[in-house]
């Protein structure tokens, strides 16, 4: 009996320590969490959705913060903690991000972003890298083989992407190396496609990879004097994620080597020629089907057969409107709030102050000329984080001058002698203020407050760029695939929601004036 008993109690003792285990890792295991970033181009839409699908699999929760603009953009995501890992491209790290020469030791790119609590790793098995392309015609017309050529026809109308315009490895230097005379323009990459096959420019920068380069039947000029470096693609992570999602990690470090050229080009085409949806496509290259055709020029065109594309209504208000709206409300509700809450103060006070007031009409006016992007892109480092918090912060910034202008002007329209009526009165300057002068100027206000409404809708959209949602993923993921539909079932959502603002305001604005006329 007693041998019973012990056994008994070794047994409960075993249980018991097991469930105690089972407690601590189950909520450890649970707790695995990976944040996905992803640049505003096709290709890395879809290595983005392969690495979160992968992490999913794993047992992980994974996110997929996805077009989140350029890669100043998505390298200060990453090193702020924002995102975890996204997939980049070996010159790009040597060139743009480290500012290493070409061909850097592997130690050297190694130590630097270890110094930035950064690291480089699993090569996914291809490269794509940068070119110049013109139209077969175009080629043909001024002798172009190669990027030496160019110097031949100074006339040509060039337009490139902005990122490759100022890149490190873009532009600027590919003009000193080959001494080239045009002055090219900047235009959207999703863009570009379009822009040569209707004539309207010569030659644009294309990736080497991109799906329409066979599908336009393009020229892609040599690299003669061998100035790109490679452009491997792998993936820039946090050092520390290892760490914290293993299991996560051990999944997606099993892409390494699985995705060749000519599968990439597949899967760019399904997105670019069929429109297939991100997910989709990386849940068939995850699964294993689609087997790519045997060169990229037969993988484009197998990928580009025809395929039903959802009608602009069913594009609208399909799938994630309700959401998209959502975040696009609460962006404009919450911007334009804290802009009343810190404009009317403001105007105020230039209303009282001459001497004060145009020197807070100049600081709010100057914050329009800010370039939206470039100031969200400022403000991640400075709030440590992506999403809501900076896109709220400059959407507030943005959504000042036309509160803080019509308060001033609203109450600086108030007759002298109402003044000097509250003042005989017996009322304090607070007392005015509230009582007096800020009813009478409320038309003038509220005509603010609308402005600064309207403009917040139209200019929330750039919020996408940084992972805070609303409807510029739509216009994003449209501009990257050059699909017309996805850019209006992005558009036209933000047009009709200016439009209600607009009409909702007028009613106010009439009812203030009614009861101000009644006074």
């Amino acid at each position: 009996m007693r041998a019973i008993a012990i056994a008994t109690a070794t047994a409960t003792a075993t249980a018991l320590a097991l469930a105690v285990v089972g407690l601590v890792a189950g909520p450890a295991q649970a707790a695995e969490s990976v944040s996905v970033g992803s640049k505003r181009f096709t290709e890395s839409y879809i290595l983005g959705e392969v690495i979160t699908q992968a992490a999913r699999q794993a047992g992980a929760t994974a996110e997929h913060r996805q077009g989140l603009g350029n890669t100043a953009v998505v390298v200060e995501a990453l090193k702020t903690g924002s995102i975890d890992l996204y997939p980049e491209y070996l010159g790009t790290v040597e060139r743009e991000i480290l500012k290493l020469p070409t061909g850097s030791p592997r130690a050297a790119i190694d130590e630097k972003l270890r110094a930035m609590g950064l690291a480089m790793g699993v090569p996914l098995g291809f490269a794509n890298g940068y070119a110049l392309a013109a139209s077969a015609e175009v080629a043909r017309q001024h002798g172009l083989t190669t990027l030496g050529d160019l110097r031949k026809a100074p006339d040509l109308r060039i337009a490139i992407s902005q990122e490759f315009l100022g890149r490190e490895d873009g532009w600027p230097g590919l003009s000193r190396r080959y001494q080239l005379p045009q002055r090219p323009t900047s235009i959207d990459h999703g863009l570009s496609y379009q822009a040569l096959q209707s004539q309207r420019i010569d030659l644009t920068d294309i990736y080497t990879t991109d799906a329409r380069i066979a599908d336009l039947g393009l020229v892609t000029l040599q690299d003669d004097a061998n100035y790109f470096p490679r452009y491997d693609a792998v993936l820039l992570y946090r050092a520390d994620l290892l760490t914290r999602a293993p299991q996560a990690w051990q999944k997606i470090a099993a892409l390494e080597g699985r995705i060749g050229v000519t599968r990439m080009i597949t899967m760019n085409a399904q997105a670019e020629l069929q429109g297939q949806a991100f997910s989709a496509i990386a849940a068939g290259f995850l699964a294993g089907s689609a087997p790519p055709a045997a060169t990229p020029a037969a993988a484009a065109s197998t990928a580009a057969s025809p395929q039903a594309r959802p009608s602009l209504s069913s594009a609208i208000f399909g799938g994630d409107f309700w959401r998209l709206t959502g975040d696009h409300l609460w962006l404009v509700a919450v911007s334009v709030g804290i802009a009343v809450l810190i404009g009317i103060p403001l105007g105020t006070l230039a209303a009282a102050h001459a001497w004060l007031g145009q020197g807070v009409l100049g600081l709010v006016g100057l914050l329009q000329t800010i370039p939206s992007l470039a100031l969200l892109a400022a403000l991640i480092p400075l709030l440590g984080r992506i999403g809501t918090v900076p896109a709220i912060v400059a959407l507030s910034l943005y959504a000042l001058l036309p509160i803080v202008r019509n308060t001033a002007v609203g109450l600086m329209q108030v007759p002298q002698g109402t003044r000097q009526a509250a003042v005989a009165l017996g009322m304090t300057p607070t007392q005015s203020w509230r009582l007096v002068l800020l009813p009478l100027a409320l038309p003038v206000i509220v005509a603010g407050i609308k402005t600064a409404t309207v403009m917040t809708v139209g200019t929330a959209t750039i919020a996408a760029f940084i992972g805070a949602g609303g409807y510029g993923e739509r216009i994003a993921q449209g501009l990257a695939l050059n699909d017309g539909t996805t850019l209006l079932a992005g558009a036209i959502p933000s047009a009709g929601l200016a439009i209600v603002f607009q009409v909702v305001f007028e009613v106010v604005e009439r009812v203030f004036r009614r009861q101000g006329g009644g006074a």
